[in-house]
């Protein structure tokens, strides 16, 4: 069983920047992939980034790529999400999720993180 808790969200201005963390409790993430996946009002769930359970492979959502980097550094039990030159889409609940592969379902859902992009 692992339990995964995001934060570092908030309210953040246009071109802004937040970090999340999704940390670990349980059994350790470094046997997972681990994905970021948003919601927006309104709309349905949509996968942002996926890093592999090595850490070599990462996966972004065209709209994000070149903005955000997922990360896991090495010994510890935590996956960020570093999200620069916000825009007001970004708006949305974030989760991580611990899955198989990136291409996989996921078998493990945090709770959320509310990011806001707003002047």
């Amino acid at each position: 069983q692992v339990q995964l808790v995001e934060s570092g969200g908030g309210l953040e201005q246009p071109g802004g920047s937040l970090r999340l963390s999704c940390a670990a409790s349980g059994r350790t993430l470094g046997y997972y992939a681990i994905g970021w996946f948003r919601q927006a009002p309104g709309k349905e769930r949509e996968g942002v980034s996926c890093i592999s359970s090595s850490g070599r492979s990462t996966y972004y959502l065209t709209s994000v790529q070149g903005r955000f980097t997922i990360s896991r550094p090495n010994a510890k039990n935590t996956v960020y999400l570093q999200m620069n030159s916000l825009k007001p889409e970004d708006t949305g609940i974030y989760y991580c999720a611990a899955r198989v592969d990136c291409s996989g379902s996921v078998a493990y859902w945090g709770q959320g993180t509310q990011v806001t992009v707003s002047s």
